[in-house]
């Protein structure tokens, strides 16, 4: 049961002298979760209550279904922007936006469950590291220059970033300055706390403070535009009544929407777990996070995905469990429910500095630095990766970030090296990795090379396949076309390191018949002595 749902397990086993830290936890995800999830929304271009719908669920069910006992799940900039463009795709209406966006969580969250149900946790391993860094960086920078907009008092534009980009500064001229000094002040406050007193719920603080100051001097009377009326947001399930064909029209972006969650949320929980000596399953990881955007869009949020801010917040104030997550979950539900009128004061530029003070951790510019001394290809991939987030926007970028990311892995397992080395007449090569379709070829030709470098030229080559677990029709073909050239040139293929699917297909091939198998050998030791004893028994 405890496989299925984590909560089973590790809730009979919770130990009372871990709740003080998971409740200074809670309190302390919340002061974050709230003025972050009314900062995504906008993002997302939903309304700030539709926040406060998916915020608790999505908490709730990662707790329920997560084996990570440290990730803090909610609204994030990445799975905000990504759901605002899918939905622009599709639907024009303001009004339907947040139906839209519903529907859409609720897609991407079945497609992660599938995807775990599939066991298809494996796809974390074909995310290169570089084109993630890219990937974020451009898309940090794309929800800046959108969020600049709130912080002079003037519209951000539409189109890809450099047309947004363009705009604020054709613009300039139209700044409020009453907005300008509203933003900057939040963003130095933000900036400020962050640096000397990093404890501290910056975003909260200065959120109150927005508000307050708001209130007492009148702020949307002099131009700075205010967030307004939030209606209390009590969490109650509804499907959302969206055409069929809108649905299609938002599959492709479903599906990148849930590689983004995935990708974001497994890399934060695998660095937690790590650090605390556990293990987190990545395809149980797949189901909870599709269980979290599933249940959020049934209950009228958006996408959510993993925290890295929060769940590394919530881990130095002392949370230890997902129980931190189930007491963060009731505030927010308390706070939705009871204080959403104290929001209505909060001016637009106080959110766009919360919201681009909290994406300019991806800014990794460090990183990059450091694939420029020790990779220029993989700093070559990041920036193709970054560029084609800011021209194309989102989703093509990352289409773009995924296709890179096939191609690297495909680039450096196609290309195995050969070790080798020779006694006397036999030569044997061993590839450091797979032999499959797209690398097989290549080590054929890379053996005929050795071969004929060899001095003296090899009576035998005894090729050791312990890299591959596993052999195709493609590779068997091409392993009975190297006997066959060695064969010509008065040469023999021997194996060995043969692992027991890779044994039955050579025999099921009939690879097994043509080479033979008095020259198939379980060790190369056993190899070595059968060279020894057929070609130098005379001496």
């Amino acid at each position: 049961m405890s496989a299925w749902l984590p909560i089973t397990g590790w809730l009979p086993r919770y130990r009372r002298g871990w709740l003080s830290g998971d409740i200074v936890g809670a309190f302390t995800a919340w002061a974050i979760v709230v003025p972050e999830s009314v900062a995504y929304a906008e993002i997302a271009g939903v309304p700030p209550q539709n926040a406060f719908y998916a915020a608790p669920v999505a908490l709730a069910a990662y707790a329920v279904f997560g084996s990570s006992r440290h990730l803090v799940v909610g609204t994030t900039s990445a799975a905000a922007i990504v759901s605002a463009s899918t939905v622009a795709g599709a639907t024009g209406d303001p009004a339907q936006t947040p139906v839209f966006a519903a529907a859409l969580a609720i897609m991407a969250g079945l497609i992660l469950v599938v995807a775990g149900l599939l066991r298809l946790g494996f796809v974390a391993n074909f995310l290169a590291e570089p084109v993630l860094v890219g990937f974020l960086f451009g898309m940090a920078l794309v929800i800046m220059v959108r969020q600049a907009g709130k912080l002079l008092g003037i519209s951000s534009g539409d189109g890809n970033f450099f047309r947004r980009l363009g705009h604020l500064l054709a613009n300039l001229d139209r700044t409020s300055l009453t907005t300008l000094a509203v933003g900057a002040a939040a963003l130095v406050a933000l900036l400020a706390m962050e640096r000397f007193a990093g404890r501290l719920p910056a975003a909260l603080i200065v959120l109150v403070a927005g508000i307050a100051l708001a209130a007492l001097l009148n702020l949307s009377e002099h131009g700075v535009a205010i967030v307004g009326t939030i209606p209390s947001a009590v969490p109650v399930p509804a499907i959302p009544d969206v055409a069929w064909s809108d649905l299609l029209a938002m599959l492709g972006g479903a599906f990148g929407l849930a590689l983004v969650v995935f990708a974001e949320s497994y890399s934060i929980s695998a660095r937690f777990a790590a650090k605390h000596g556990y293990d987190v399953d990545a395809n149980q990881e797949l189901v909870a996070m599709g269980a979290a955007n599933a249940t959020a869009g049934l209950f009228k949020g958006f996408a959510v995905s993993g925290s890295a801010s929060r769940t590394a917040a919530v881990e130095a104030a002392g949370g230890r469990s997902a129980m931190a997550s189930l007491i963060a979950a009731a505030l927010v539900l308390v706070t939705a429910a009871f204080l959403t009128p104290l929001f209505t004061d909060l001016p637009e530029a106080v959110l766009g500095a919360i919201v681009i003070v909290a994406v300019r951790g991806f800014l990794r510019v460090g990183e990059l630095r450091r694939y420029a001394r020790l990779q220029p290809a993989a700093l070559a991939v990041a920036l193709t990766a970054l560029v084609g987030v800011l021209v194309f926007d989102l989703l093509p970028g990352l289409l773009i970030a995924v296709t890179l990311s096939l191609a690297l892995y495909i680039g450096t397992t196609s290309s195995p090296r050969l070790t080798s080395h020779q006694d006397r007449g036999l030569l044997t090569v061993r590839p450091d990795g797979q032999l499959y379709f797209g690398s097989v070829d290549r080590v054929r030709g890379g053996i005929a090379a050795l071969v004929a470098r060899a001095t003296p030229s090899p009576l035998v080559v005894l090729l050791d396949l312990s890299g591959s677990f596993g052999l195709g029709v493609a590779v068997t073909d091409t392993l009975r076309e190297l006997h066959d050239q060695l064969t010509r040139d008065r040469r023999e293929l021997w194996l060995t390191g043969l692992h027991a699917r890779s044994a039955d297909m050579i025999e099921r091939s009939g690879l097994a018949d043509a080479i033979g198998r008095e020259r198939i050998f379980d060790m190369e030791a056993d190899a070595q002595a059968a060279y020894q004893q057929r070609f130098t028994r005379s001496g």
